[in-house]
């Protein structure tokens, strides 16, 4: 019988991401290793997983600590799968798997590749990343400036000179970062053209465009009901026996649901379509709050049939 070789058999890597450290676990090896988190470490690791044929290097998103190794694996075209720690966590449950160590996690991971076989992620390119993080940033800005505006309110006069001065710098900062967007989004002409697209509907601002664009790539190439899923829109039956529960929504991409809810506020003031639909379902009894759900459905099912279509709202 021929030897097998190292790099016949595909692996499943798991990494257990530290600010400091990686943690790796191969799991048809059962072999468990720990790297420094940094360039040379880095280096270090994918030359060592280099010796063997990779079928998922599964890593867990952990705030930007991954992103490192994340680019490096990237540029060595190895199948990298950016898994969601709540998905890992469920999964470390379902095995009865409770002890949580560096060195257990990365084994959990890894096993989680192997059984679970998530899809393989795709590099999004640092442009988009760039365009992701000024749009993170955006946000954040956005979040101080409307506590900023509330605190003035309560504060007095007294204090009014050194709010506006805290408002200016706020509002200068999202001005600097919205610019930046502009650069960036330009650079990807597909992008671009299809912010133009969202921006026609009515209470769609850039707000909204540019979360669509960062979070939501699968716009436009998805069925009504699989985008409704993924934004974390489409009811979820809770039914056991003669028990008929409440639909709720569940799960999905949070971020772009927020930034929706917000844009929705303004959509049924100003968006035609969107306007009747709401006032109807509460002329209907349905509570407000689901009756902004709905449009937010109604909302997304549209955006994407204009994506698919490359149509302007014509509603």
């Amino acid at each position: 019988m021929a030897t097998m070789k190292m790099s016949d058999t595909g692996v499943n890597i798991g990494v257990d991401v530290g600010k400091h450290f990686l943690d790796f676990h191969i799991h048809e090896r059962d072999l468990h290793w720990q790297e420094q988190n940094s360039p040379e470490g880095i280096r270090s690791a994918l030359n060592r997983i280099g010796r063997y044929r990779v079928n998922r290097l599964v890593v867990e998103a952990t705030g930007r600590y991954e992103l490192p190794l994340v680019d490096a694996a990237f540029e060595k075209n190895l199948p990298v799968v950016i898994a969601q720690p709540l998905q890992v966590r469920r999964f470390a449950g379902a095995i009865n798997q409770l002890a949580k160590t560096d060195k257990i996690d990365a084994a959990v991971i890894s096993e989680f590749g192997a059984k679970v076989q998530p899809l393989v992620s795709h590099s999004v390119g640092k442009n988009i990343r760039y365009i992701r993080d000024l749009i993170a940033r955006r946000r954040q800005l956005i979040e101080m400036l409307v506590k900023e505006k509330n605190r003035q309110k309560i504060m007095g006069d007294q204090m009014a000179a050194s709010h506006r001065r805290m408002l200016k710098v706020f509002e200068n900062e999202i001005a600097w970062v919205e610019g930046r967007l502009d650069k960036a989004i330009e650079k990807e002409s597909a992008w671009s053209h299809r912010k133009s697209l969202l921006l026609t509907v009515p209470g769609v601002g850039n707000t909204l465009a540019y979360t669509l664009l960062a979070d939501l790539p699968e716009l436009g190439t998805l069925s009504n009901k699989q985008v409704a899923a993924l934004v974390g829109l489409a009811p979820i039956n809770r039914d056991s026996g003669k028990l008929k529960g409440k639909r709720r929504i569940f799960g999905g991409r949070g971020a772009i649901r927020t930034t929706m809810y917000m844009a929705m506020l303004s959509a049924i003031q100003c968006n035609p379509v969107l306007k009747a639909t709401y006032e109807s379902l509460v002329a209907k009894g349905k509570h407000k709050k689901v009756a902004l759900v709905a449009c937010m459905r109604k909302m997304i099912t549209i955006l994407n049939a204009m994506v698919r279509d490359n149509c302007e709202w014509a509603y």
